[in-house]
């Protein structure tokens, strides 16, 4: 027997890469609604509630709108918006997360979907923040650049028309960025990390980077002990790996068209300094690829069914 789901806000970006990777699986049959009806409130709220399983693609008051529709027990959320990621009552859709999250993913009814600047900084500082390797009132930084399709459908005309007229463009200049709140809950910090977040002129891919001073980090804590931490944080992970070599480059597109992630410790012991890099793809395991991960865990289904490694 298949699984039901419906995804509400499927004509978006982020909806379609999740469609794509649903539309030929067996185990799975989508609701779809035709464009007659897709706005339609009762043929929406039907859907909602018909549904095993509904991911929303929707800005964040129409996702609390959509959950609000929802009036029977049974149906399960994955909410790819910023709505829900702090909320109580909401398991948070990061798999590798913590040890046993895959377990709390595989077990809830609402899940909120990471956003894909926080993935790359989560997987780098909540395994050194666990094992009190970086202290958790430490005062971190973290640099991010993603492609312009993690702006959606108005920044995608807007590059690919040519109107952008840049390379690469810094953003949220006066910092407040809504991913903060994110990153500090759920890597254990007290103080919102700076977050520097840029578009480059690709369409998709990111390179999320957190710079150290070894005097940031407990107890004598050196770039070994980071690396081993990290490591054993995603030991026998299929979709998060440790890179083995420090490459002399690495790009923005180093992971695209994937639904993997690739850590790197970078480090100077003269200048006792170090970068820790993650490189992803905004729309896989930034977004799309998580949500059909935490689908394939609640649904109890094959947990890499649908990604690519």
């Amino acid at each position: 027997m298949s699984t039901s789901v419906f995804i509400d806000g499927a004509v978006g970006t982020t909806g379609l890469e999740i469609r794509e990777r649903l539309s030929n699986r067996a185990d799975v049959s989508l609701l779809i609604l035709d464009e007659a009806r897709r706005k339609d409130a009762v043929a929406r709220r039907e859907a909602l509630n018909d549904a095993d399983v509904v991911i929303l693609c929707l800005p964040d008051d129409a996702a609390r709108e959509a959950v609000a529709m929802i009036n029977n027990d049974t149906t399960r959320v994955i909410d790819a918006s910023t709505a829900h990621r702090v909320a109580d009552g909401w398991t948070y859709g990061f798999a590798e997360l913590e040890p046993d999250q895959a377990e709390r993913i595989a077990r809830a009814r609402f899940v909120a979907n990471p956003g894909c600047y926080p993935t790359g900084f989560l997987a780098l500082v909540r395994p050194l923040v666990r094992e009190g390797l970086l202290p958790a009132d430490a005062l971190v930084m973290v640099n991010a650049t993603s492609g312009y399709s993690g702006g959606g459908k108005s920044m995608i005309a807007e590059f690919e028309s040519g109107a952008a007229n840049t390379a690469f463009r810094p953003y949220a200049l006066a910092l407040g960025h809504k991913h903060v709140p994110e990153m500090t809950r759920h890597a254990g910090l007290s103080h919102g990390p700076v977050f520097q977040p840029a578009v480059a002129n690709t369409f998709r891919g990111m390179v999320v980077e957190v710079p150290l001073h070894l005097a940031q980090l407990a107890n004598g804590a050196d770039r070994q002990a980071v690396e081993q931490a990290l490591r054993e944080a995603y030991a026998g992970c299929d979709l998060v790996r440790v890179s083995d070599t420090a490459p002399a480059t690495i790009t923005i597109e180093d992971d695209a068209n994937s639904d993997r992630m690739t850590l790197h410790v970078f480090g100077n012991d003269d200048l006792r300094q170090l970068r820790l890099v993650a490189t992803l793809d905004n729309l896989g395991k930034g977004a799309a690829g998580a949500a059909v991960q935490n689908l394939n865990l609640m649904a109890g289904l094959d947990p890499l069914a649908g990604l690519t490694r």
